[in-house]
């Protein structure tokens, strides 16, 4: 049955991501312009969003609703009962972060559905406010990784004043086996005031239950009551993945509400996609800096920028993989992914399933994560704006 519905996913991604290239985006990114997106809506026209393809809106957020709650909610609590001893393995550091994102209202934080903040060793009664802007709370670090800083490898720098300069030149990656005392990772360490925290499902839906969210806990305490297990089951390798079930129930009810939030606007005359102002770079300023966040399915996602004399001086993405994965830092503190692959016990060395079982319950993109750079320091090309 299990397989059978695996396959059948396949096919349901397929359908689900048409919302994107309804609205004008390819997955697995959303079609953003300065000032806003570029799809029109014209009920009139055949090239714009029109009803039919509203209609079809509508029709794709019922099949996932249903696909979610008869296959996707039932298979993992089906699964997970027997295999109830990765309830017990897998945590990470224990620490959680989120950015908060699907807001109600404009840019109103108290609107997002998912809130913002930092749960540190666990706490759900206390969440830290969290300050992207802050100097001393996001710092990067590059102690175990394969980049320089002129200010020193365990400087921690925010993403205003991040710098990525390789430290090496060759084909192959400069080691012959892994020696955690040594550079290895093509990854910088993100730390949170100093702190090594997960980013994810399973930090959302933390946040959600410790702000009290009605449908979160009733998920929650409906899962954990089935299984008969306690809340710090959440922490480890199948409660990470049953979070991600849990979540898909969420946003896909909530897509409801967005989308008759949606028709509502449309019927009462406003079409207005971006911002017509926002779109001249003659509005731009010459100085300025600033940071784009967002909830992505696999966690905090944040891109910072420092313009100078109207050009870009600095960008720099600290993206959820880098979060998970980074390497250790100057107090050889770890990261999400090597704190939960801590205790395991291997039945064949050979075919770590254990391994894998734990780190693809953080569904990693480590091709997001690492920095681009040439091997020898050349430039690779020039961007230029007429």
């Amino acid at each position: 049955m299990a397989v059978c519905h695996y396959l059948e996913a396949l096919a349901w991604q397929r359908d689900v991501v048409k919302l994107h290239a309804i609205f004008g985006g390819k997955n697995p990114h959303p079609n953003f312009v300065v000032g806003g997106v570029p799809c029109a809506i014209d009920l009139e026209s055949d090239s714009a969003l029109n009803a039919k393809k509203f209609s079809q809106v509508l029709s794709i957020i019922h099949q996932m609703q249903e696909f979610v709650e008869q296959v996707y909610i039932p298979d993992t609590l089906a699964i997970a009962s027997f295999y109830k001893d990765w309830f017990k393995q897998g945590e990470g550091v224990g620490n959680f972060l989120t950015y908060g994102d699907f807001p109600s209202n404009g840019t109103d934080a108290a609107s997002f559905l998912i809130p913002a903040g930092v749960i540190l060793n666990r706490n759900l009664n206390d969440i830290q406010p969290i300050d992207l802007n802050a100097p001393d709370q996001i710092q990067e670090f590059a102690t175990r990784a394969w980049y320089d800083y002129s200010k020193g490898k365990n400087a921690g720098l925010h993403p205003y004043d991040g710098e990525t300069t390789l430290n090496y030149t060759g084909p192959e990656p400069p080691y012959q086996f892994l020696d955690v005392e040594k550079e290895y990772s093509w990854l910088k360490s993100p730390r949170w005031r100093g702190h090594a925290v997960e980013v994810g499902p399973l930090a959302r839906v933390l946040m959600l239950y410790a702000k009290g969210h009605e449908q979160t806990k009733e998920l929650v305490d409906m899962t954990l009551n089935k299984l008969e297990l306690p809340v710090t089951a959440l922490y480890s390798t199948l409660g990470r993945t049953a979070a991600r079930t849990l979540e898909t129930k969420i946003i896909a009810d909530a897509m409801t509400g967005w989308y008759n939030q949606l028709i509502a606007n449309v019927k009462s005359g406003d079409t207005k996609t971006f911002n017509e102002t926002l779109w001249e770079p003659k509005t731009w300023a010459r100085q300025a800096k600033g940071v784009g966040y967002m909830e992505a399915p696999r966690g905090g996602l944040a891109h910072w920028i420092v313009i100078e004399n109207e050009k870009i001086a600095n960008y720099q993405a600290v993206v959820p993989s880098t979060w998970n994965a980074g390497p250790r830092d100057p107090q050889n503190r770890v990261g999400p992914y090597e704190a939960a692959l801590q205790g395991h016990h291997l039945h064949d060395a050979k075919q770590p399933l254990e391994i894998l079982r734990t780190i693809h319950s953080f569904d990693p993109c480590i091709a997001c994560a690492v920095h681009i750079c040439d091997t020898e320091g050349q430039q690779l090309f020039d961007i230029k704006v007429s």
